[in-house]
């Protein structure tokens, strides 16, 4: 395995992101074109690539929240090596690059349709707090937060 750390402008990153969109697209249904306005990657400066046997398969990002917090973005493992560590990887890559920028702590959103990244999310230590921003009141949005 090995990791990039790169930008928003990686074509592999790229790539990864309009999988990620596709499969939102049909998880989220008529709700996707709001979550979709918030994930525009086009000035995402902390962006991660996984590669196995030099083969993109993952990606995530962190972008700055508030004083104190990066957000979690992009996450996305291709289907065929899901349940194999790499979203762990990538995540916990996010969370190094993270504390080593000086933050502490990770607020991410995701949806109650993406059952496995809850799951990976609660495994990885982050727990449910409040829905934040444009998240509030939204019934499928389920926030949470990692202190670092």
């Amino acid at each position: 395995m090995n990791v990039l750390r790169t930008d928003s402008e990686h074509k592999d990153f790229i790539d990864l992101v309009a999988l990620l969109d596709t499969d939102l697209a049909e998880r989220d249904g008529e709700d996707h074109a709001f979550y979709d306005q918030y994930n525009k990657i086009d000035a995402l400066k902390h962006t991660i690539v996984l590669y196995k046997d030099k083969v993109p398969v993952g990606c995530g990002a962190i972008k700055k929240f508030d004083a104190e917090s990066m957000e979690v973005k992009r996450m996305y493992t291709l289907p065929i090596h899901r349940g194999k560590g790499y979203g762990t990887q990538v995540l916990t890559e996010l969370e190094v690059w993270a504390k080593e920028l000086g933050y502490v702590k990770c607020v991410l959103e995701t949806g109650k349709r993406q059952p496995e990244a809850i799951e990976l999310y609660t495994k990885r230590g982050y727990l449910q707090r409040p829905n934040y921003g444009q998240y509030i009141g939204i019934e499928n949005s389920v926030c949470f937060e990692k202190n670092l």
